[in-house]
């Protein structure tokens, strides 16, 4: 963590940790400076949470599952994201019959038309099968929430991913909320822009920019698109920007294995400006959220 201090005649100074309460000599003005402590750092909410490296290891489930790590493999936290598959193929499917229902009534009505009206009816009927189906598929099927658990027995969560809205064609928007219910962070990507390089951006509540995660580069986010993962080789990994200096505090990589591995670093935040649950929101999304 670092120590910022302003001398008397205006010149700022950082120093490491090691340097606290020791007497520093200004260069400019010769006046002497003793370095005060190291200010506390930021407490998380849960001492799950009080750490800067993180591991994510998907499990092998119809539903995605991952569990959280230290660097020794000590589990931390099990996270869960249902599909309800069956849930919402049953939707697709009352969504069709729906669509289909409302398709033949058109025709038949075609059938006593003649002339424009009759194209008119055909058209109708062609275009609302869509819109039904997608309509009533929609309103019976299930979102998709996130759920962080201390342990894979479940219970009440202590984190939670929650998706705003069922259809988001162009801007998917999700919320973060604490063991309280608490809002934590907004997060939200844009699907166009993810196109030429994915990225991710964090909201505080009040709708400022905390962050933005984005893909690590710009040549192998073009390659990636059109040649694939190569096996591996091309693997996505991303860096976590500060939003208002561009500065790098976290990075998300992916581990050359046969199942999903991560891990989340956050030592070039060590003043944990970033809350450790909403960077731990934003790593699972990063993953499930892209269906990589």
């Amino acid at each position: 963590m670092s120590i910022a201090v302003t001398c008397e005649c205006g010149r700022p100074f950082s120093f490491e940790d090691k340097f606290a309460g020791q007497t520093i000599t200004c260069p400019d003005c010769s006046r002497e400076i003793v370095v005060p402590a190291a200010p506390p750092r930021t407490p998380q909410a849960d001492p799950v949470f009080e750490r800067d490296t993180f591991l994510i290891r998907q499990k092998i489930r119809l539903d995605e599952k991952y569990a959280v790590t230290d660097e020794a493999g000590t589990p931390l936290l099990f996270v869960v994201r249902p599909r309800h598959l069956l849930r919402n193929l049953g939707a697709l499917f009352v969504g069709i019959i729906a669509g289909m229902a409302f398709a033949a009534a058109c025709f038949m009505l075609v059938g006593n038309a003649k002339g424009t009206l009759a194209n008119i009816m055909a058209v109708v009927g062609f275009t609302g099968f869509f819109t039904v189906t997608l309509t009533v598929g929609l309103a019976l099927s299930t979102k998709r929430h996130t759920s962080f658990y201390r342990d894979e027995s479940g219970g009440k969560p202590l984190l939670t991913i929650l998706q705003d809205k069922k259809f988001q064609p162009i801007v998917a928007t999700y919320t973060v909320r604490d063991a309280q219910g608490k809002v934590l962070a907004h997060l939200r990507k844009n699907y166009l822009y993810n196109f030429v390089r994915k990225r991710w951006y964090v909201d505080a509540p009040g709708g400022r920019e905390i962050c933005m995660a984005i893909e690590d580069s710009a040549l192998l986010a073009f390659l990636r698109r059109f040649i694939g993962p190569l096996f591996g080789l091309l693997r996505t990994n991303f860096r976590i920007l500060a939003a208002e200096s561009d500065e790098t505090i976290g990075m998300f990589n992916r581990k050359m294995t046969i199942l999903d591995r991560y891990v989340l670093d956050l030592t070039a935040d060590p003043d944990r400006t970033l809350d450790r649950r909403v960077a731990l929101a934003v790593g699972v999304m990063l993953d499930t959220g892209e269906r990589r």
